[in-house]
């Protein structure tokens, strides 16, 4: 069973294409194409790289003790 991390429909963002980068701080996007942008800015020479997106973080388990696994 394949796991669909982001869903089918993956709306273009700088932070995410293969020709942007993020600057040292973080806060910008520097690309080849137009330089610095922000990154939900997203130009028609997107191209998707998804190694760069990020995943939210998965919800924690509960914590169980023994007396949940006895009978």
């Amino acid at each position: 069973m394949k796991t669909i991390f982001f869903g089918r429909r993956i709306e273009p963002a700088c932070s995410y294409c293969e020709l942007g980068r993020p600057t040292r701080d973080g806060q910008m996007i520097l690309c080849k194409k137009n330089g610095v942008v922000a990154p939900c800015f997203s130009c028609r020479r997107f191209v998707y790289a998804p190694l760069k997106r990020r995943p939210s973080r998965i919800q924690t388990l509960p914590e169980f003790s023994k007396e949940d696994f006895e009978l």
